[in-house]
């Protein structure tokens, strides 16, 4: 039929997964925010096989007081150690598909292929920042369990103000509260930079005259801050019933790889589909490393790698930075109402 042979027409894999790519780093709110940073590192491993990578670091010197030098040179030092360790993270293959009935209204706009990059994008982009929120909420879910050993201090990363029932001005989103939260990371509390809160809360914050806005590239308004955090709402953003959680990371908290299948992207026209009239269906792909700073993936890594799911039990992180104030990354749990 018509629809399915102009799609076929108008994309050209290469092409296409090339803009779509862009695209989707363009509309994700958190990219732009800073939050996620691309890897160099974590591209080339996509390139490569495998499901795991390690990301070799060096740990902090010991924090200790320098030694008195002396003009006896009977007296020796003692060299400390300086050792390195490492982070584990996986590759998640990820695919998804729509018909040409689907993209039938694209196909017939003023410009097709831009039509249909736009909305294969805005699937992915969306798509993407799923799998960073469920992963954060899997390191949460991790900081909140019991620790194995001495890898973290449980809850060290998340200020409760939930309580059993709503009181304004106490369980509510506040300032207050926020203080708190940023000062899980002790004396680096500064190096927090974005603050993802869901719809919600982001109206709270309206309502108490909480947002300040500063402006765009343009010269614009439009960009809303708080205590200097800039500020992403998303309705993404985890929520059950009046209770919410809100995320402060600073730069780069999250880092990402993103690769390409071999295959990255197909159309397959099936011409006994409708009785006979044809379909064609577009097939989009794409490779993801997502790994939070300072934490491994200790869970399964097979197949196309772990699902939303997965991502978001304890039992898939384990804290790797030996101190709390190493991981950009803090949670604020509220009750609205």
């Amino acid at each position: 039929m018509a629809t399915a042979t102009q799609l076929s027409a108008l994309v050209v894999p290469q092409l296409f997964t090339q803009y779509t790519q862009l695209a989707t780093e363009a509309k994700s709110k958190l990219i732009q925010s800073g939050a996620i940073a691309r890897s160099s590192y974590l591209d080339n491993f996509l390139v490569g096989g495998g499901n795991i990578v390690t990301m070799p670091f060096h740990k902090d010197l010991t924090r200790v007081n320098s030694n008195v030098s002396s003009d006896d040179d009977s007296v020796l030092s003692t060299a400390k150690a300086f050792s390195a360790a490492s982070i584990v993270q996986h590759r998640l293959s990820r695919n998804q598909s729509w018909t040409s009935i689907d993209l039938s209204a694209d196909i017939t706009g003023s410009d097709p292929l831009a039509n249909i990059v736009n909305r294969v994008s805005n699937y992915w982009a969306w798509d993407l920042q799923s799998h960073v929120v469920a992963t954060l909420q899997g390191v949460f879910a991790d900081n909140a369990a019991a620790p194995t050993g001495t890898e973290h201090v449980q809850n060290d990363m998340t200020v409760d103000v939930k309580g059993s029932s709503f009181t304004a001005g106490v369980t509510n989103f506040t300032a207050d509260a926020l203080i708190d939260t940023l000062a899980t990371m002790g004396d680096s509390f500064g190096n927090l930079s974005t603050l993802l809160v869901h719809s919600i809360v982001y109206a709270r914050m309206l309502k108490n005259d909480l947002i300040d806005f500063i402006p765009d590239s343009q010269g614009k308004l439009t960009i809303p801050t708080f205590m200097g955090l800039q500020v992403v709402y998303d309705d993404m953003i985890p929520r059950s019933a009046g209770v919410f959680e809100s995320y402060v990371l600073g730069q780069g908290a999250v880092e990402l790889g993103m690769g390409t299948p071999k295959t990255p992207t197909e159309v397959f026209r099936n011409p006994s589909a409708g009785n006979g009239s044809g379909v064609e269906t577009l097939y989009s792909r794409t490779e993801w490393v997502i790994a939070p700073m300072g934490t491994s993936y200790v869970g399964t890594a097979t197949g196309g790698g772990a699902s939303v799911t997965t991502l978001q039990a304890a039992g898939s992180w384990q804290r790797a930075y030996p101190e709390r104030k190493q991981i950009p990354i803090a949670r604020l749990i509220t009750r609205e109402y």
